[in-house]
């Protein structure tokens, strides 16, 4: 099995080449014909069987279901959401730091109050710089009543010192480098990636996206964070879907699918959610 792990162009040393010579030994030839087949994971060569991909029933219905309730593109998210809150006219690597900043701002807190306070810093001039220049005291005044603002204020600072040292100014291009920034989370690395440099490096989940994936049973067993969340999605969901399922799961789950509550009657899958039955 280990063999299926082998970066390409790497083979495992053969030892089979030196009993050429001599008589082969049946049973020892037999097992090592086996372990080859064994592989290749994908069906390819001796005539493996491909391993089973393991999907939720039904879920190509519900996603549709969802993105015809999302159609209408009226959630908080779609209206306020982070994408909305850069400023599209500003230089490249600006837009990108407002982005990262908007992400920041949004964790804990609903989109209306990040949008709010994202538009008092833009009104300031919302750059490396400005934000360096600025003190502690006024930013907080600023960003309140963002939720944690305090440590919000703090994360800001310090990330933006960083950006400032290490990057010119911009922002990580990789996931692995802006979840080592402070305050920067695997969630808003990877948003970062697909709104500030249009590229998508994972799923990106939130509460929203974590708890609707559960009640829809869109994971093999519950999980208990986002993260996992994510890990499970990325193994099964097809990658071109990766970019749409966070805006899709978000909105309905500011709309229909609420944490507490959920309007299951409202809800075009209802009748194939295998929550609804228990909510």
């Amino acid at each position: 099995v280990k063999a299926a792990f082998l970066k390409p162009g790497i083979s495992l040393p053969s030892r089979a080449g030196s009993q050429l010579q001599g008589t082969p030994v049946v049973p020892r030839q037999s097992r090592r014909r086996k372990s080859v087949a064994i592989a290749y994971e994908a069906g390819q060569g001796d005539g493996a069987e491909p391993r089973a991909h393991w999907e939720p029933p039904r879920w190509r219905e519900q996603l549709q279901r969802i993105r015809q309730m999302r159609s209408g593109r009226d959630a908080p998210v779609d209206e306020m959401g982070v994408h909305r809150c850069y400023d599209t006219s500003a230089p490249p690597e600006v837009m990108r730091y407002q982005v990262l900043l908007a992400l920041m701002l949004s964790s804990q807190t609903k989109d209306q109050v990040t949008s709010a306070a994202m538009l008092r810093l833009r009104r300031r001039g919302l750059t490396v710089d400005s934000v360096l220049q600025m003190d502690e005291e006024s930013l907080g005044q600023i960003i309140y009543p963002v939720g944690f603002w305090r440590n919000k204020v703090k994360y800001i600072k310090q990330t933006t010192a960083i950006l400032k040292q290490k990057y010119g100014g911009d922002i990580p291009s990789t996931v692995e480098e802006l979840v080592q920034l402070p305050g920067v989370g695997p969630k808003m690395a990877h948003l970062a990636m697909h709104i500030a440099w249009d590229s998508v490096a994972g799923i990106a989940v939130d509460t929203h996206v974590h708890r609707i994936s559960n009640r829809l049973q869109w994971v093999k067993k519950e999980t208990k964070s986002p993260e996992q969340t994510r890990v499970a999605l990325e193994e099964w969901l097809p990658r071109d879907l990766w970019k749409e399922i966070n805006w899709l799961l978000v909105g309905f789950g500011q709309q229909t699918c609420l944490p507490v509550n959920p309007r299951c009657s409202q809800c075009l899958n209802q009748d194939i959610c295998p929550a609804a039955k228990r909510l």
